[in-house]
């Protein structure tokens, strides 16, 4: 008598990660993280209109978050460290997807060619690889300070002053942000949709809410350079 042996289930978390939903779900869930971040970086920025006293105190505040149950600045690591597992996981799966959409549509048409990717779709995904390539270089510039004009650690609203007196760094900074409010106007839309957060009634209101978010976002952002262009902030 043959004695079956039972076959190994796979985990949920591998269900999760190789089903388009599952793949969805952890790119809605990381960009609301993401999210959360850019709102709190965002009104720090600001701070830098209190001037250079209050900037860089808030500045050396950050370090010091946690203490004395985390050594100074271990919850700036513990952030930078899930937002990078965040940015890593919401990269592929968008990457992801994207091939399983691309190959989807080469397939069942046998008499006119498939639509291309829509202007959403193109917007997020050239967008995501602006702002991919925007967080190196914001982190080369205004964290480790190595592209900085000035770059020193002690005094970030000197630093953010001498970067933004340069043309091409407020260039790069205003082609990123405008691609980030693209991203998070799509962003949040799919992200509503795919948490089951739309309806007839919900879906107007997300819709207009991504909207004004987005538009913050950008304009509390692009602030800072402008101010720095015009002399409001120096």
């Amino acid at each position: 008598m043959t004695v079956a042996t039972p076959t190994a289930r796979p985990s949920t978390l591998r269900t999760l990660w190789t089903s388009t939903l599952g793949k969805k779900a952890v790119m809605a869930v990381t960009g609301v993280i993401m999210l959360v971040f850019l709102v709190a970086h965002m009104l720090g920025n600001l701070k830098i209109f209190f001037g250079a006293t209050e900037f860089n105190s808030y500045a050396a505040w950050l370090r010091t978050i946690g203490e004395p149950v985390l050594h100074r600045t271990w919850y700036l690591w513990l952030q930078r460290t899930a937002l990078a597992v965040c940015l890593v996981l919401h990269a592929v799966c968008a990457y992801q997807l994207s091939r399983r959409g691309a190959t989807a549509r080469g397939r069942g048409y046998a008499h006119r060619p498939p639509p291309g990717p829509s202007f959403a779709t193109r917007t997020m995904r050239w967008g995501g690889v602006i702002l991919g390539l925007f967080v190196l270089w914001h982190l080369l510039d205004l964290t480790t300070g190595t592209v900085n004009p000035l770059g020193d650690p002690g005094r970030p609203y000197e630093n953010v002053v001498a970067d933004f007196r340069n043309w091409w760094a407020n260039v790069i900074y205003l082609v990123a942000m405008a691609a980030l409010g693209l991203h998070i106007r799509h962003g949040l839309w799919s992200a509503a949709q795919t948490l089951g957060a739309t309806g007839p009634r919900s879906g107007p209101v997300l819709k207009t809410v991504s909207w004004v978010l987005a538009f913050v976002l950008f304009a509390g952002f692009v602030t800072v350079p402008v101010a720095v262009m015009t002399g409001a902030v120096s």
